[in-house]
């Protein structure tokens, strides 16, 4: 048991650690990101240092969702890759302690996690929502601080444009000052002074403006189509004091406003907000079908009221339909021979002209309230899906940290790699496959392409079976990540060729016998001959064709001969004569493709040679083989003829 407690207490101490560097770390690079995103509405402010910090932290905890998940998978990732490249895992399976129970204490505080974290998106997560789009809302209101350049036209002022030609960086002296004041509309005033001094007011409300020996130029009124002459006033002075609103001050805008939207709401709120907006939404869909019905029925305007209104009693409701059905009656007896045309060609052509108009008229208008209708109808229902997106995201983040955890654990222990190298790309790679699918899910969920419930947990379902099936092969040892094992897979495939490497033994403990490393040459030279006379060269290419498809060739002679060659080439490989096993690199690698008998079975063979546009490039891709077997053979005769001589 103590042994059980010390392994979870290792465990704890090589997780938390790596856990925690990586979780700020992450917080750190989104955070970047975000600055990156918003720096161009925070630079030129004149925001303290405190707002800049509030902004940042509260921001760091709106990336917190995106931040645990990945620092999770990066950490799970690193622990049991240094475990596995350290052997520390080995040592822990070989002592009887299954991958699961090494994971057991992770497994708890990853749990724990997950929990914290549906606490933090209900309780926590909305308020910071809520505070960081309040503050940064308010920063982008801010007016910008003054810092009027030279030489060029200032516009940050608003309804004031500023040109100042010099400043004297000692006395602060604006010189050669033009403002143009365009608040009152295109009545614009224009003030030119030779020199000027700019100041703040104490409540940083207004700028204040000294000229000195200037002059000012304003017309009396605005300037109509077709004058000529507008009258203006002319003003000189020599000295000059104005005042332009400018709030410098930063102004925190009210947070009530955006805790109403669907981020600064809990799952309560969140839930209390969809029934509302559901039932104002069949609220409206009732009065539009009732009004679509009254103006498609004109004759049953009661009827319809009194369905749709539930304010009329049974007998009035019989009553009336029974008077709108003897009105519809008599409506279609009338219809029936009345003929729009007839009465279209008993008018003028220009009271016809007019009359249709006016139906074009009142039918556009028609289209256009149901237009608007249908736009009122889906901005409540898009309403509907953003509160549905933000509920479903309070538990989606919980299950991504437990998803992530054993797929990084998993993945761990299948490599074998630790540090940042390895991992990183691992987590970089299976976070953007999770971010693409979870963003992919959003956008069809918020644009109603797809249920709601189905794209927010698309990414789950996505990367749930690549959990438990890494878990699986973890637990099993598998090597899914041998490269080894996916070389000779694509070498068998295209036929590529391995080169044998037989090592000199330092040490030899028994000497071979020359007479029986004879007679076992003797039998690897036997079986190649007897393979070769089989894998004869092309003469006839219908019969080589109708051989391959239907005959093949013997893949157990070929895989007996390569079983024998391996043998002899371990019984020689303690021969003390350098030369010799030097000779026994030479030996080629023979592979059992699968390309020497492609049809196991003759029905199949005829049924193969049929399809032309497959067969023939496969037939020929299969000669190219059996030439390359051809030569190995060849080449493994010679080979036991030399070594024969040698011994």
């Amino acid at each position: 048991m103590k042994v059980v407690k010390r392994l979870h207490l290792f465990m704890l101490q090589t997780f938390l650690p790596l856990f925690a560097m990586t979780f700020f770390i992450v917080i750190f690079i989104v955070l970047m990101q975000f600055l990156w995103k918003f720096i161009d509405q925070l630079v030129g402010k004149g925001i303290g240092v405190d707002v800049i910090c509030e902004l940042f932290f509260y921001a760091a905890l709106s990336f917190v969702p995106m931040a645990l998940p990945l620092a999770i998978l990066l950490a799970s990732l690193m622990t049991f890759g240094n475990l596995g490249e350290k052997f520390e895992l080995t040592a822990m399976k070989a002592s009887g302690i299954s991958l699961i129970r090494v994971m057991a204490p992770l497994i708890v505080v990853v749990a724990i996690l997950a929990v914290a974290a549906f606490f933090f998106q209900n309780n926590v997560l909305p308020k910071a929502q809520v505070k960081m789009y309040t503050l940064l809302f308010s920063v982008r209101q801010k007016s910008p601080e003054l810092e009027i350049p030279e030489g060029v036209f200032y516009n940050q002022i608003p309804g004031y444009n500023l040109l100042v030609e010099e400043k004297d960086k000692e006395t602060g002296m604006l010189r050669d000052v033009m403002i143009y004041d365009v608040s009152h509309g295109d009545n614009a005033t224009i003030l030119l002074a030779d020199s000027a001094k700019m100041a703040m007011t104490p409540e940083m409300s207004h700028l204040y403006l000294h000229l000195y020996h200037g002059e000012q130029f304003e017309n009396l009124r605005e300037q109509r189509t077709g004058d000529r002459n507008v009258p203006f006033r002319r003003e000189t002075f020599v000295d000059k004091q104005i005042l332009i609103p400018f709030d410098a001050n930063f102004n925190r805008l009210d947070e009530e406003g955006m805790r109403q939207q669907y981020v600064g709401k809990n799952i309560s709120e969140l839930r209390q907000s969809i029934d509302s907006i559901g039932h104002r939404v069949d609220s409206i869909g009732k009065m539009f079908s009732a009004d679509l019905l009254r103006d498609a029925s004109p004759v049953l305007p009661s009827v319809v009221d009194s369905r749709f209104r539930g304010n009329q009693s049974e007998e009035v409701l019989k009553r009336r339909q029974e008077e709108e059905e003897k009105r519809r009656k008599e409506m279609e007896a009338a219809t029936r021979v009345f003929s729009i045309d007839s009465v279209l060609g008993s008018m003028a052509p220009a009271e016809a002209s007019q009359l249709l108009a006016q139906a074009i008229g009142v039918s556009r208008e028609h289209q256009n309230m149901m237009e608007f209708k249908s736009l009122t109808m889906e901005e409540e229902k898009k309403s509907i899906r953003r509160h549905q997106i933000e509920l479903i995201k309070k538990y989606t983040l919980s299950v991504a940290c437990i998803i992530f955890f054993f797929i990084g654990a998993s993945f761990g222990a299948i490599i074998r790699k630790g540090g940042l190298g390895m991992p990183l790309v691992v987590s970089i790679f299976l976070f953007l496959v999770y971010y693409i699918f979870d963003n992919t899910g959003y956008k069809l969920a918020r644009d109603g392409r797809w249920p709601v419930e189905a794209g927010i947990w698309l990414s789950t379902i996505v990367l749930a079976p690549l959990g438990a099936y890494v878990t699986w092969k973890a637990m099993n040892d598998s090597s899914v990540f041998d490269g080894d094992r996916y070389r000779r897979f694509f070498r068998s495939i295209f036929g590529l060729r391995d080169k044998r490497f037989v090592p000199v033994k330092e040490v030899i403990i028994r000497d071979i016998e020359p007479e029986r490393a004879k007679r076992m040459l003797s039998v690897v030279d036997a079986r190649c001959g007897a393979i070769l006379a089989e894998v004869k060269p092309l003469r006839n290419p219908f019969a080589s064709f109708r051989a391959y498809y239907v005959k093949g060739f013997d893949v157990a002679g070929i895989h007996a001969m390569a079983d024998n060659l391996n043998r002899t080439v371990d019984y020689l490989q303690d021969s003390r004569d350098t030369r010799l096993v030097l000779k026994l690199s030479e030996f080629p690698l023979f592979r059992v493709l699968w390309t020497y008998r492609p049809c196991p079975w003759p029905w199949l063979g005829y049924a193969v040679m049929v399809l032309l546009p497959v067969s023939v490039p496969l037939w020929l891709y299969g000669r190219r083989c059996l030439r390359n077997l051809r030569k190995d053979l060849v080449r493994t005769r010679e080979l036991c003829a030399q070594i024969s001589d040698m011994l």
